[in-house]
């Protein structure tokens, strides 16, 4: 795979974004909230709940990247990760130390697991799962073995 983005090159002097803050309804709240508080290891930064028991709770991911893909690209991380199984039009990557420890957590937090945790051609290791109470959400976790150009 080859970097076509120098990432020490910024495209503006003043980043427009200061934050990237991705909103996931889950029909099961509770569960939901389990899941990435207590499987992934992701604190709370915020919870807040109103009227009619609307609730949300704002969870630490670490840093945040937006990654954009053409279909062909989507088609060939599907390939790599998942043995071609299609994945959700958003997928979720959690970047973690140790993708088989925290693959089997998510599983134990009650995770369906997709596809086994495997080394990538671009030397990460990469599990696929489907989070509870999120069915058109996949995860992916993976794990860099070495320094990355991506």
């Amino acid at each position: 795979m080859t970097n076509t983005c120098d990432p020490a090159e910024p495209t503006s002097n003043t980043p427009a974004v200061r934050q990237l803050r991705l909103v996931i309804e889950a029909a099961d709240f509770d569960a939901a909230r389990a899941f990435f508080q207590d499987a992934l290891g992701m604190s709370a930064l915020a919870a807040f709940s109103e009227a009619d028991d609307a609730q949300v709770v704002i969870l630490d991911a670490g840093r945040a990247t937006l990654e954009i893909t053409n279909p062909a690209h989507k088609r060939f991380i599907d390939d790599v990760e998942a043995e071609g199984r299609p994945s959700t039009p958003i997928r979720l990557a959690l970047e973690v130390d140790d993708t088989a420890a925290v693959t089997q957590r998510a599983v134990d937090g009650g995770a369906q697991l997709t596809a086994e945790p495997r080394l990538t051609p671009w030397l990460s290791v990469n599990a696929r799962l489907a989070a509870p109470s999120l069915p058109d959400l996949d995860l992916t976790l993976f794990q860099e073995t070495m320094e990355s150009d991506h």
